[in-house]
């Protein structure tokens, strides 16, 4: 019979730690406090919302807007101007990226982490 160790999802090092725990970590604890964890987890959660919003906001805008502004309703005398097309499409990346930015100010509280680029 083999022993298994077992294997983590996520590594964790409080920044006070040794360099190699830190080193071969997904997150470092910089402040030392374990509530940072929770924050992190909430941040992704977050996240992954924010993404799934803009996701839906960019396909729903796509399936109205482009296929008006193509003409595909042209016989029913509906339709949408280049210019109209072009405005509507300043107004999605717009809203795009005030969505995003939302996402910044909620992440204010989350501080103390830091997550190092391997």
């Amino acid at each position: 019979m083999r022993l298994r160790w077992p294997q983590a999802d996520i590594g964790i090092a409080v920044g006070s730690g040794s360099d190699i725990a830190a080193e071969t970590a997904v997150i470092v604890l910089v402040n030392s406090n374990a509530e940072d964890i929770v924050s992190q987890i909430l941040f992704g959660k977050a996240t992954y919302r924010k993404m799934i919003q803009n996701l839906i906001w960019a396909t729903g805008y796509n399936v109205i807007a482009l296929p008006l502004a193509a003409g595909v309703l042209y016989n029913q005398n509906i339709s949408l101007s280049p210019e109209a097309g072009a405005v509507l499409m300043t107004v999605s990346i717009v809203v795009v990226a005030i969505n995003a930015r939302l996402l910044k100010v909620k992440s204010q509280a989350v501080i103390g982490i830091y997550i190092p680029q391997k």
